[in-house]
């Protein structure tokens, strides 16, 4: 019963959210718009993959590279004192664990792009707004998982410490890191994978990397520079997750 009437609620909303859009037709011109598209997506600009006299391909993406690296190294460190405060297992009162998982999920909610336009007002255009927003907005997302890394070590050793006597500081140092670390840096190396995604969107609107001769390109049809750049998207954050997925197999 509960499985029918799932299926049509499904079924409703999906007529429901098709009728709501509106189709206003093709541009007369689109066929000859496709074609060119392709056609320079199919025939990449190789020459900008590096040019002596100014920006090209391998200094954007080094650019982005050290973006996201920034931000994460940001993110990985200020997360640290959110994390303890929202782990369950960390404090004897609930509201004190709750009240820092609610602001770990305030920060979560932000988007990335509305932080990045926040701090491109602030600092100006460039890689340091882009650092700041992926840095900022990691928290919520890195420290929700140090959180739960948290909650689910083996209290063993805090009870064995605890009862022969050690300190907060004691416990913290020789009880609790040694066991989170390998999760802290396997979460933070997944991290850095997303934050690689982000630096370049965030790029596209004004906070330094690919994204910004990326959006240029685009919007003055230069197809080949855009097959380009694309191509060199795909292999660095292919490569990125490869070498991050077997660090991770060998850290956890």
């Amino acid at each position: 019963m509960f499985t029918i009437l799932g299926i049509a609620v499904t079924l409703a909303l999906l007529v429901w959210s098709l009728l709501g859009l509106k189709l206003t037709g093709f541009q007369p011109t689109w066929w000859q718009f496709t074609k060119a598209m392709f056609k320079g997506l199919f025939h990449p600009d190789w020459g900008y993959v590096y040019l002596p006299e100014g920006e090209d391909l391998l200094r954007n993406l080094l650019l982005t590279l050290s973006i996201s690296y920034l931000g994460n190294i940001v993110s990985a460190i200020v997360c640290l004192p959110f994390a303890f405060w929202a782990a369950a297992n960390m404090s004897r009162s609930r509201l004190v664990s709750g009240s820092g998982k609610l602001a770990l999920s305030l920060v979560r909610t932000i988007p990335e792009v509305i932080m990045a336009i926040i701090f491109i007002k602030a600092v100006g255009p460039g890689p340091y707004a882009g650092v700041l927003a992926l840095g900022l907005h990691s928290v919520g997302m890195l420290g929700k998982l140090y959180a739960e890394a948290i909650e689910n070590m083996d209290m063993g050793p805090v009870e064995a410490m605890t009862a022969v006597g050690a300190n907060r500081w004691k416990i913290l140092a020789f009880a609790v890191v040694p066991q989170v670390i390998p999760e802290f840096l396997s979460y933070a190396l997944y991290r850095f994978e997303i934050n690689l995604r982000s630096a370049t969107l965030l790029g596209m609107i004004g906070a330094g990397g690919i994204g910004t001769p990326l959006i240029f390109a685009i919007n003055g049809r230069s197809w080949p520079r855009v097959g380009i750049i694309l191509i060199g998207i795909v292999v660095t954050v292919s490569l990125i997750d490869y070498i991050s997925g077997t660090l991770r197999k060998k850290i956890v």
